[in-house]
């Protein structure tokens, strides 16, 4: 089950002593004289080493009786993210852990929602929970249980929903288990758990973590470049991000607008959300987290790929926030210009998006529902600029969606979905890998037809031959190719010299 050494954790122990922020959520440290689990970043003195026992997962530290730290929170530490190629059961605890972060995964009684976690990994409830203890020595409940308590303290720490409703948005079935848990859990009641966290403008602040180094400034010029009037917003100098969203869940349906401010030199970045999207904010949480990408480990990428693309170690991949609205645009981004693609987006959302009441003027929009594009006449498309072949694949992903036999969203089996996506007209490879890499978060997409590839990379010949030899360069760069994609696009590439081998008898 555990197969560390004394040795690895002497090094977690001088990760820990140096307040290492590339450590930050890979491991937490329970310390034996004060029962308290806190981040390898908490700012507290360092404990003596004998003091120390160290955690792969909070859900382990919270299993040997640790109760988490208030003044590092490791509720706000970035979400593991390692990727294993090898290991059938590493891989199949991966995949179930990613699924018990989705905040759509905790709604529901626990033995349904293990049951249903199973289905979806295509195993038994039973076999999934002897991987777990195999793997982690915790349940897959006790993770979900975790996921849930330390989503609720960061909602009774950083906003002033009701107890009653940051129960509900944790994912528990009632208010009584929901106070039973956190007692026997952390020792505290719920107002126990409470300070102050509205900002002045009646918006709630949360505080997101990631792993150093993020290229913030890169990040927001990648969104800036694809801003949608009335959507979203962008302040380059300041460091913020704004726009409007609607959000389904378990509980309905939810508008409003969410705001970022980004604090690079504390490697965390605030979300404030207006009231609207209060309910579902362990939801827009998770969203904003893909959409920034704050959960990759820079450094395990930058092993495979930093050869050949030196100084990209701080890109990331943009993600979406919502899966249909990326794949609109991406259809609309079809063999045109970044700026062409936005104009004709904006346009869509002009005509169809919902109009919305915000404090900001420039915000005053959602993006249109895929009910609302699937009955979309021809003319009306057309006349926003919108060729034939484009209105074809919009409607047939909007009635896709609608109907809710295509999944876009970050869980979804990658091999179905861009299977069910190349069957729809007007969409290709191209499309389907692009929004696998954005929308549906893999982290080895590689658009293998794109030109600005072909030309970064110093391809020539015709365009099969290009493509081919695309696919082939590639290969070296598995499991990460949804990276490489944004370093190339980012003019990083640079090719490395296969060594000649030497002939017999030659100088060496």
């Amino acid at each position: 089950m555990d197969t560390r050494t004394p040795t690895d954790d002497d090094a977690r122990y001088l990760a820990l002593c140096a307040r290492d922020a590339r450590f930050d959520g890979r491991f937490f440290t329970g310390v034996t004289s004060t029962g308290i689990y806190c981040r390898p970043v908490c700012a507290v003195r360092a404990p003596r080493r004998a003091n120390c026992r160290f955690f792969d997962h909070a859900a382990q530290a919270e299993r040997a009786g640790f109760r988490p730290c208030l003044r590092c929170r490791p509720e706000l530490a970035p979400l593991s993210r390692a990727w294993s190629t090898q290991d059938a059961g590493e891989l199949l605890v991966q995949h179930a852990t990613r699924l018990l972060d989705d905040p759509a995964q905790w709604v529901g009684e626990d033995g349904p929602a293990m049951q249903r976690l199973a289905a979806k990994l295509g195993v038994s409830d039973r076999h999934l929970r002897r991987v777990f203890e195999a793997h982690l020595g915790v349940s897959p409940l006790q993770v979900l249980h975790t996921r849930r308590l330390l989503a609720a303290k960061q909602l009774l720490t950083d906003t002033r929903l009701s107890v009653g409703a940051v129960a509900a948005a944790s994912g528990f079935s009632s208010l009584r288990r929901f106070n039973a848990a956190l007692l026997e859990r952390y020792g505290l009641s719920p107002t126990a758990m409470r300070r102050r966290g509205v900002d002045a403008s009646g918006s709630h602040a949360v505080a997101l973590g990631w792993r150093p180094p993020l290229d913030v400034p890169a990040l927001l010029a990648f969104l800036d470049a694809r801003r949608l009037p009335g959507v979203d917003a962008i302040d380059l100098d300041q460091q913020r991000y704004w726009r409007t969203l609607r959000l389904h869940t378990p509980s309905g349906t939810h508008t409003g607008w969410f705001g970022l401010r980004f604090e690079p030199e504390r490697h965390r970045v605030w979300l404030h959300a207006s009231d609207g999207l209060l309910p579902a904010l362990p939801t827009l949480i998770w969203r904003v987290r893909a959409l920034c990408d704050l959960d990759a480990d820079p450094h395990a990428i930058d092993a495979v790929l930093g050869a050949h693309f030196p100084g990209g170690t701080a890109l990331r991949v943009p993600g979406a926030i919502d899966g249909f609205e990326l794949a609109v645009r991406a259809v609309l981004g079809q063999q045109v210009t970044v700026a062409a693609a936005r104009t004709l987006a904006g346009r869509l959302v002009a005509r169809f998006g919902e109009p919305l009441e915000t404090p900001d003027p420039a915000l005053n929009r959602l993006f249109p529902t895929p009910q609302a594009l699937a009955g979309a006449s021809a003319d009306e498309l057309g006349s926003l600029g919108i060729v034939r072949q484009r209105q074809g694949a919009i409607q047939a992903l909007a009635r896709g969606v609608a109907e809710g036999t295509l999944d876009l969203g970050p869980h979804a089996d990658l091999a179905t979905t861009t299977a069910a996506l190349t069957a729809l007209p007007g969409i290709g490879p191209w499309t389907a890998q692009y929004i696998a890499m954005r929308a549906l978060r893999w982290p080895d997409a590689w658009p293998a037809a794109d030109v600005a590839l072909h030309h970064t990379l110093g391809l020539s010949g015709t365009p099969r031959e290009r493509e081919r030899a695309c696919e082939a360069l590639a290969r070296a760069w598995q499991p990460w190719r949804s990276y490489a994609v944004l370093r190339a696009w980012a003019g990083l590439y640079r090719p490395v010299p296969v060594p000649t081998p030497a002939l017999e008898g030659s100088p060496s």
